[in-house]
């Protein structure tokens, strides 16, 4: 058993077959279904049940995919930290994003720094995208994460670098624990349930769905509306009402069956994270180095 296993044991059970699993790891499927067979033989357990539409793990495959998604967590967090810790960083890194992308994306690269090195000051600062960007315009930032601001904010910051750092989407989220919202809809059910809204962070996402509502004469008239995430996740645990929230912020609790993601079979909304920088900055070196923690942590090494 070693952790190149593990790690395609592990994307078989989230892609929930090995052909998604295959592409995902740019491998074939037959090497995928070799390492599964090599990793049952090594175990002398079945780990998958077989003959099902979805793949999913047997008890002895769940049990294993608890452990091995903890082992690789901990080898990228060794890896980062080492990768951290070997470099010649030092100074202040002024970072400004979206209170989500902060909070699931940026806090745990800033821990890896501050656990590591004691000559980095970090700042993290929270705002629309556009406010974001002026900021970095005026200097008062180093650096922006934020979605592709062509698209979301109809424009990108003037004379500097655009980085990309990873892809996320918007799901359609609700409580799993309360069977009145469906598993599948179209969008024209959009409004047959009550609806959370996301602020104003992601104005490009909003113009389009409010289009394509309006093409169906579909009005949204939330019963709540924050710019904060954690709120919105609260009030959709609860069962008070479903939104669309970005799939890098409840990966989690959809995974752990607080809530349940909802398809819907006429929208999709995809997206690119970038991070925005200007290479003419004293601290260049340490922005490389948050650059390359951020794009690992997001499987982009």
């Amino acid at each position: 058993m070693n952790l190149q296993q593990l790690h395609t044991f592990c994307a078989v059970i989230k892609e929930g077959s090995m052909t998604s699993a295959a592409q995902k790891l740019f491998l074939t499927q037959p090497a995928v279904s070799q390492q599964i067979r090599q990793l049952e033989e090594d175990l002398g357990v079945e780990l998958l049940v077989r003959g099902s539409r979805k793949t999913k793990a047997s008890p002895q495959g769940a049990l294993l995919y608890d452990y091995a998604s903890r082992i690789i967590q901990l080898a990228k967090q060794a890896e980062l930290s080492i990768q951290s810790m070997g470099a010649e960083v030092a100074g202040t890194l002024r970072v400004g994003t979206l209170n989500s992308i902060g909070l699931h994306m940026v806090s745990p690269v800033f821990s890896i720094f501050l656990k590591n090195n004691s000559t980095v000051s970090l700042s993290l600062s929270y705002g629309d995208g556009n406010d974001m960007l002026k900021a970095l315009e005026a200097e008062e930032i180093d650096v922006a994460i934020l979605p592709d601001a062509e698209t979301e904010f109809g424009g990108a910051p003037l004379n500097k670098e655009a980085e990309f750092i990873g892809r996320d989407e918007m799901w359609l989220v609700a409580s799993s624990k309360d069977t009145r919202y469906p598993n599948r809809i179209t969008l024209r059910d959009y409004t047959s349930r009550p609806v959370v809204q996301l602020g104003e962070e992601f104005p490009g996402f909003n113009h389009v769905l409010e289009k394509e509502l309006k093409k169906s004469g579909v009005v949204i008239r939330p019963v709540f509306e924050s710019s904060n995430v954690g709120s919105l996740k609260r009030i959709v645990e609860s069962g008070l009402g479903w939104g669309f929230l970005p799939a890098h912020s409840i990966k989690k609790q959809v995974q752990t069956n607080r809530m349940k993601r909802v398809l819907i079979e006429d929208f999709q909304y995809p997206m690119n994270l970038v991070c925005y920088y200007s290479k003419s900055q004293r601290n260049m070196k340490t922005v490389e180095v948050f650059l390359n923690i951020l794009k690992q942590q997001n499987g982009l090494d």
